[in-house]
């Protein structure tokens, strides 16, 4: 164990070597001036620094009963409270909502968000905001709900913004967020998106069907709350797709580009994304979350009861996300959005039975094996130290079989929680390859971090090995 701790900080001290490499001027030849100056076209400047971010977390049993005090110790007049449909009477809101008015809170319930939300959503949640002098978001419930409130408090802190304003470029405008938000309180209900701890905010954008998303720190909930009472009474099936996504976060981020090959490095520190790419301190949270999960998915997925397991997903899903909320994802991620947008007739038990969606967790790890496989060339040594996360002895390993180990261990893994097989599984079939190809190819915040650049041909090649997974 201390041998372990003491390879991580060693392994710290060795990036920040290299960091300090970049800019000192016996290793580069330049001097601090001209290395921050303008006379270096910006765009073809790499990166030399990181920044690390997330909410605060909370973390007990039973600690949704505190969020009425946090209000109050806000100084709360009025509290936004989002869900959804089905948790609405369940007790993770109605805890939250008896704190409120045990401590004299006012709130208004909005309890319409979507599970995976659209534009459309979006925009429903946005104007019910506007209608009220909010100063306070509370956001009760999964990814989904999470998502819909910060972009209900970010556009309603900013009346008149159009909802593209800040929607990641090429799709949107792109546009740094230069306004203060409201404080929001982000109580989790599922463990895999890690939302309660990112600046990220991803929804379907039904006029090109296909997911993209607003991604700026200012949206980080102030408080993101865990507690793990709530975990005991997901379905099977939410458990099985939220914690295959804790997965893919983790791996994602850890075989991302390095943060000092990203380009352009931004003239304003400012300007510096939430997603950087692969870096020594995400790197922590998201090989432990790996481990985690290898232990614990299962368990949790088969075992209501299992509270030991369950807990430790939902903590794992937090790790992951401050893992993956400063150094991103990549092609799993990319090829999820149309693999959702584009859905057909697909139903999964314990979802809303009257609409067709693939479950975020299920659109992005039916890719996964397919991917790592091709990007394993690029960055051997990390796909083999993920697997090796996953329970599989590297010892005899050669890089150049990285990809079928990790590809492997991912098949294995996928069986277990009985994950659909493939594409095909979904309602998809080679006819549709051309357009789920047309909808990756725009989703730029996360594909250029992957460690290997795709063309359309290689995207193609993907797909059709998505198809069938075992």
């Amino acid at each position: 164990m201390a041998a372990a701790a003491r390879n991580k900080a060693l392994n710290l001290m060795r990036h920040v070597a290299k960091s300090w490499q970049h800019i000192a001027p016996e290793a580069t030849g330049v001097t601090l001036n001209n290395r921050f100056g303008t006379t270096a076209d910006p765009l073809t400047q790499k990166e030399y620094a990181f920044e690390m971010a997330c909410s605060n977390i909370r973390y007990g049993p039973g600690v949704t009963q505190e969020v009425g005090m946090d209000c109050k110790n806000l100084g709360a007049k009025l509290v936004c409270v989002m869900t959804d449909k089905y948790l609405k009477s369940l007790p993770p809101v109605q805890v939250a909502l008896e704190s409120l008015e045990r401590h004299k809170i006012p709130y208004k319930l909005y309890d319409r968000c979507r599970v995976e939300p659209t534009d459309e959503s979006f925009k429903s949640a946005i104007d019910f905001s506007n209608e009220h002098e909010f100063d306070v978001f509370l956001a009760i419930g999964g990814g989904s709900v999470m998502d819909t409130c910060k972009a209900a408090n970010l556009y309603s802190s900013k009346p008149g913004s159009e909802l593209l304003d800040y929607v990641n470029a090429p799709i949107g405008k792109g546009l740094p967020v230069t306004h203060q938000l409201k404080p929001l309180i982000a109580v989790t209900t599922t463990a895999g998106t890690g939302s309660e701890t990112t600046g990220t905010s991803v929804f379907d954008y039904l006029p090109m069907k296909a997911k993209t998303g607003i991604s700026n720190r200012a949206l980080r909930p102030t408080l993101g709350i865990v507690d793990p009472l709530h975990l005991l009474t997901m379905p099977e099936r939410v458990t099985a797709y939220s914690g295959i996504d804790v997965l893919c976060h983790a791996i994602e981020s850890y075989t991302a580009v390095p943060y000092e090959e990203r380009v352009p490095r931004p003239e304003n520190p400012n300007l510096r994304p939430a997603y950087q790419g692969c870096n020594p301190i995400s790197d922590i949270w998201s090989g432990h979350a790996l481990r985690m999960t290898n232990k614990y998915l299962k368990r949790a997925v088969y075992d209501k009861g299992d509270v030991e397991a369950r807990s430790t997903m939902g903590l794992a899903a937090s790790y992951a996300g401050i893992g993956f909320g400063n150094a991103g994802v990549h092609l799993c991620h990319g090829m999820s959005y149309p693999i959702s947008g584009l859905v057909k007739d697909f139903v999964s038990a314990g979802y809303d039975k009257d609409i067709a969606l693939v479950p975020h967790g299920l659109s992005v790890i039916v890719s996964a094996p397919a991917v790592f496989e091709f990007m394993a060339p690029a960055c051997p040594e990390r796909h083999l130290e993920a697997a090796e996360f996953l329970g599989v002895d590297i010892t005899n390993k050669k890089k150049a079989d990285a990809g079928k180990v990790i590809g492997d261990r991912l098949r294995e893994i996928m069986q277990e929680i009985e994950v659909p097989d493939g594409l095909i599984a979904l309602g998809y079939s080679k006819e549709d390859i051309p357009a789920l190809v047309k909808g990756t190819l725009p989703q730029h915040r996360v594909i250029k971090l992957a460690p290997r650049q795709q063309t359309e041909e290689d995207l193609t090649h993907i797909f059709e090995n998505c198809m069938r997974v075992y």
